[in-house]
């Protein structure tokens, strides 16, 4: 865990950051990659995780994903002007009415549920006035805080889904925080948004575990089952208790799109006696695949990453680069992040964690504040 340097006298102070205290309770992969999130990008002085594993708490603190963690709910969180909810499906439910009791009635609170009706109503239901639900249309295949990354969150989708009751101050600030956490906010009801997961993320997976089914139960099929196959059925690699309870609670309109999915299979098949029609699907099939945006997170070799705050006056850029160029160090990439209006913060990509410790000494004792990540 860092500690922040004092500025030295001829620096400016830092701006504000967004929030005070936030609360990331659940730290797995998700919550674990907005805790760093907030945290490198500097917009929460302080971020507590709270989970009920004890294991899963004691890995984020010892990996910086947090400054402080929390196992139990209580008093302490009524100094949180931002509770994120990152429970995984099944548990969303029990932990906000565990918390609710606890929280300021001013703080923003979110989620991070990939089904968003029940839990806009829940919260409804417990009073919870500042809560605007939400979906970052992120993940991996692998869970767990271990692999929980700031970039994760970085160029994604995150559907926010205020409901009638919803503050427009409360998804006027849930906005920003998506924003400065690097990704795209999209606006929708909760009914619209789970009908149209039900299609792009929930119905996926059920045919990929219909087609890896199919593959189990027939030896020959699997020494033909090949990099497009894998590709196909990427989704079945999830974890099977946590993607069996995301269908689960959007039943109803996976329901609908599975009856829309047979309509279509059953079209295809009708087309393998139309050959002209099957080429007109398989032309449209080209054309809306390739039209799909791509979010291209690993194709450059890895890099350890360095996040400096940029105080608002002149020349701040060139002040690092030089320190660190007199110094010996050699900066690979570069990325301004726009944080907020009157200051922000730099990413610096470095090729070693060698790099990294020596580049960091040499930025705080010029007075700068950063944090590392890889």
């Amino acid at each position: 865990m860092t500690t922040p340097a004092t500025p030295s006298a001829d620096s400016a102070p830092l701006p504000p950051p967004l929030f005070d205290t936030a609360v990331v309770a659940g730290v797995g992969l998700i919550g674990g990659s907005v805790a760093l999130g907030l945290r490198q990008r500097f917009l929460a002085r302080r971020v507590i995780g709270y989970d009920a594993n004890p294991d899963v708490l004691r890995e984020a603190e010892a990996l910086g994903v947090v400054d402080e963690v929390r196992a139990m709910p209580g008093e302490w969180l009524r100094g949180a002007d931002l509770v994120v909810l990152a429970a995984p499906m099944r548990a969303l439910t029990p932990l906000a009415r565990d918390l609710a009791p606890y929280l300021n009635p001013a703080a923003l609170v979110t989620d991070v549920g990939s089904v968003k009706a029940g839990i806009a109503a829940e919260m409804e239901a417990l009073g919870v006035r500042n809560f605007v639900p939400g979906h970052p249309m992120a993940g991996s295949e692998r869970g767990g805080v271990t692999h929980a990354r700031a970039a994760l969150l970085e160029n994604a989708v995150w559907v926010l889904t205020p409901t009638d009751h919803t503050p427009l101050t409360a998804l006027s600030r849930a906005r920003m925080l998506v924003e400065h956490l690097g990704a795209a906010p999209v606006v929708m009801p909760p009914e619209a948004h789970d009908a149209l997961v039900a299609t792009v993320s929930h119905l996926p997976y059920l045919a990929s575990l219909a087609l890896t089914h199919m593959v189990a139960r027939d030896e020959r099929l699997s020494l033909l089952a090949a990099g497009g196959f894998r590709d196909l059925t990427r989704v079945a690699s999830g974890d099977p208790r946590m993607s069996r309870d995301m269908v689960v609670e959007n039943k109803v309109a996976l329901r609908e799109a599975l009856a829309r999915f047979r309509r279509q299979l059953e079209r295809l098949e009708a087309d393998l006696d139309e050959p002209e029609e099957l080429l007109a699907a398989a032309t449209e099939g080209k054309r809306t695949r390739d039209s799909l945006p791509v979010v291209r997170r690993s194709l450059l070799p890895p890099k350890h990453d360095l996040v400096v705050a940029v105080p608002d006056k002149p020349n701040q850029i060139g002040a690092v680069t030089q320190a660190l160029g007199a110094a010996g160090v050699n900066i690979k990439d570069i990325e301004v992040l726009a944080i907020r209006e009157d200051g922000g913060a730099m990413r610096l990509g470095l090729e070693t964690l060698e790099d990294v410790a020596h580049a960091s000494q040499i930025l705080r004792e010029a007075g700068f504040e950063v944090r590392g990540r890889s």
